[in-house]
């Protein structure tokens, strides 16, 4: 049975869950970039192709995302989210198994579905780690389940390389997964710390505060397909741009780490503070910012590094910050749903920018794919500046700002 977590236990009940933030997004997600160079090459597809790969896992991680709050009522939370994780895992190592574009394809549908499940209810169950906590300090621990993606894409720039140098793009996926599955230890026992929600999961949010979030919905729409073009495609330029595999392996540590510090030791704590938009917007100007180094500098591992550090240091404050927002705006009953349509609304715009980015690319070369990530993340901060603070009456006090000074 679960009981109160201390202090200590929070932060490591946070990043058990951060294993399954490791394989949906880490691994499931952002590895595809590292890989796509030799399946490309190795299976002869088209830039439209390869970024369809990502469009049919976006497709899934939108029906995934819908139905999130689904399986949580079915099934509970905790057990959807371990047994999604574990579904992850298998389709990771499967994807080893085949050079079928179709199968490859349903394959990424799949993983899209339980990765959006994985995703989502991990992160209903960090904000719920802490419920009666401060804002700043429930901030800090959804952050810390965050920091597993950027040590995802860490583990597959160290991972990856090494397959790419002795068995090939199926190593890499076998390699994955064979980590995805010990990484189900670790999350099982951080569910079993966590007390189940008091009140059943609502499938219903409260209308005045669906509408109060439209422009963080809108934003998020912009945003999942800005960022998501540049991890699908920033790889495949630098490889045109004459940077090996060593190379555009260090990118990606970089990158990872990147992610790590930044969540850990701005996001968390940055995202607490901010209110309305202000977070999401900063956001995406930061991303932004991080796009247009291989774009503008000249090619080399100077530019690549600069864009690995600054887009890394953003990139995954999104969803803390849609987060956080859930989190405030809605009682604890309905954080997985609002989490859920967040993450439908980001969905959307992951399934539309690499289709759209890859056939930019075909027709004008990668580089011009990438520069419709400028433009949908120019166009996701200014909407994000719509979002005002919301502060609803009918929420339960734990789940309101604690007083000034309060820990």
């Amino acid at each position: 049975m679960s009981r109160p977590l201390s202090r200590w236990h929070e932060p490591l009940t946070a990043l058990g869950l951060a294993a399954g933030a490791v394989v949906a997004l880490g691994f499931a997600r952002f590895a595809y970039a590292l890989l796509l160079p030799a399946m490309r090459g190795d299976l002869h597809w088209t830039y439209a192709q390869a970024g369809g790969m990502n469009t049919a896992n976006a497709a899934g991680y939108v029906i995934g995302a819908g139905t999130a709050v689904f399986w949580a009522r079915r099934f509970g939370d905790r057990l959807a989210f371990v047994a999604t994780l574990a579904v992850s895992a298998l389709t990771l190592l499967l994807t080893a198994a085949t050079a079928d574009y179709t199968v490859l394809a349903g394959l990424r549908f799949v993983g899209g579905i339980t990765t959006a499940i994985t995703f989502v209810l991990g992160s209903a169950l960090a904000a719920r780690i802490a419920t009666a906590a401060h804002q700043r300090r429930a901030a800090l621990l959804v952050a810390l389940y965050m920091a597993g993606v950027g040590i995802g894409v860490v583990l597959s720039g160290l991972l990856v390389p090494a397959a790419l140098g002795s068995g090939g793009w199926r190593t890499g996926w076998l390699l994955m997964g064979i980590v995805s599955v010990v990484a189900i230890v670790p999350a099982l026992l951080a569910v079993r710390r966590i007390a189940p929600v008091e009140g059943r999961a609502s499938g219903t949010l409260p209308r005045d505060a669906l509408r109060s979030l439209a422009p963080t919905f809108a934003w998020y729409v912009l945003f999942g397909a800005g960022y998501v073009s540049y991890m699908t495609f920033v790889v495949a330029l630098l490889r045109e741009q004459g940077l090996g595999t060593t190379a555009t392996a260090t990118f990606f540590v970089v990158l990872g780490l990147a992610s790590v510090a930044a969540t850990l030791t701005v996001w968390g704590r940055l995202t607490g503070r901010l209110t309305g938009g202000q977070a999401p917007a900063l956001v995406s100007a930061l991303v932004l910012v991080g796009v247009l180094p291989v774009l503008l500098l000249p090619a080399g591992m100077p530019a690549a590094l600069l864009s690995a550090a600054v887009f890394g240091s953003a990139f995954m404050a999104g969803p803390t910050a849609a987060t956080v927002l859930a989190r405030r705006s809605l009682p604890a009953t309905g954080w997985a749903a609002g989490i859920a349509l967040l993450t439908v609304a980001f969905s959307l715009g992951q399934a539309v920018g690499p289709l759209l980015s890859g056939l930019l690319s075909d027709h004008g070369g990668v580089a011009v794919g990438l520069w419709l990530s400028v433009g949908l993340l120019a166009a996701a901060a200014l909407v994000a500046l719509r979002q005002r603070a919301y502060h609803p009456a009918h929420l339960p006090e734990t789940t309101q700002p604690a007083p000034s000074g309060a820990r």
